[in-house]
């Protein structure tokens, strides 16, 4: 009996040394882990803080996409420091990131498109074909664009609707930007009939272009015969507009040339009946 009391005490003894012993090793390492945490969470901070201002200092660079590269910044350091933080309890980091490697693997593939859209948006942020209040023209969507997301932009149409396009969809296709150069070109063609003055008709569309002031003189309008045949002959005029006033510009000298050859024709009858 008194060797058995005995062996339970030394067995007791052993356990709250042992006890003690991993009390103080794991305190250590949860010392430690807070001591990560925190300088973790303060370095992710500033990181996070400091690239968001260096890649707004680039001209040009998109704000929407400094958040975006920041916050990417921010999410690695934190994971970093959770690695480094279950690395200090023993747990063997090496397959802790193949388990993240793997768990990204497969949200990438669940979210294949959603991540397409993203990749589609960083790269319209970055390359910058089209920007704010610019309208553009694409095989699938046509209109002003209100706001550049990363998953999405946002259009106005010319008859005022809203409209959400995928960047993936304007990404991938052809775009012709209205407003991005400050002038475009406009051409008008004339047919001639037969017996009828040409150079008169050329000299009458340059006097049209030229009395309006919205019209550039550099590159200076120009008038020239693009066809001709036995009954008729076609001349086209050609000359350059701002382009937030192309629309209304070339509406104006369409009206007036119409009512160039409305008058025209009233004189000619005139002189036909003398």
């Amino acid at each position: 009996m008194d060797q058995q009391a005995t062996d339970i005490i030394v067995a007791s003894q052993a356990a709250l040394r042992q006890a003690s012993a991993l009390m103080v090793q794991y305190s250590f390492s949860i010392v430690g882990a807070l001591i990560l945490l925190i300088i973790g969470w303060v370095a992710a901070t500033l990181l996070q803080r400091w690239s968001y201002e260096g890649l707004s200092r680039i001209r040009g660079f998109d704000e929407t996409l400094a958040r975006f590269f920041s916050g990417i910044v921010r999410y690695v350091v934190l994971i970093l420091v959770l690695v480094m933080v279950l690395g200090q309890f023993g747990v063997q980091t090496a397959s802790i990131l193949a388990a993240l490697g793997a768990a990204g693997l497969a949200v990438g593939l669940a979210l294949q498109g959603t991540l397409q859209n993203i990749a589609a948006g960083i790269m319209l942020l970055v390359l910058r074909p089209f920007r704010v209040g610019e309208y553009i023209e694409t095989s699938a969507v046509t209109g002003t664009v209100v706001e550049i997301g990363l998953f999405a932009t946002e259009l106005k149409t010319s008859d005022g609707l809203y409209r959400l396009a995928p960047n993936s969809t304007l990404w991938n296709v052809p775009i012709t930007n209205f407003s991005r150069f400050p002038s475009r070109r406009h051409e008008l063609t004339v047919t001639v009939p037969k017996g009828e003055s040409i150079a008169d008709t050329q000299e009458m569309l340059m006097n049209i272009v030229r009395s309006d002031s919205r019209v550039l003189l550099d590159p200076a309008p120009t008038t020239f015969v693009d066809s001709a045949s036995n009954d008729s002959a076609t001349v086209k005029l050609r000359y350059w507009a701002k382009s937030d006033n192309w629309f209304a510009t070339t509406r104006d000298v369409t009206k007036a040339l119409k009512s160039a050859f409305d008058e025209r024709a009233v004189n000619v009858g005139d002189q036909s009946a003398q």
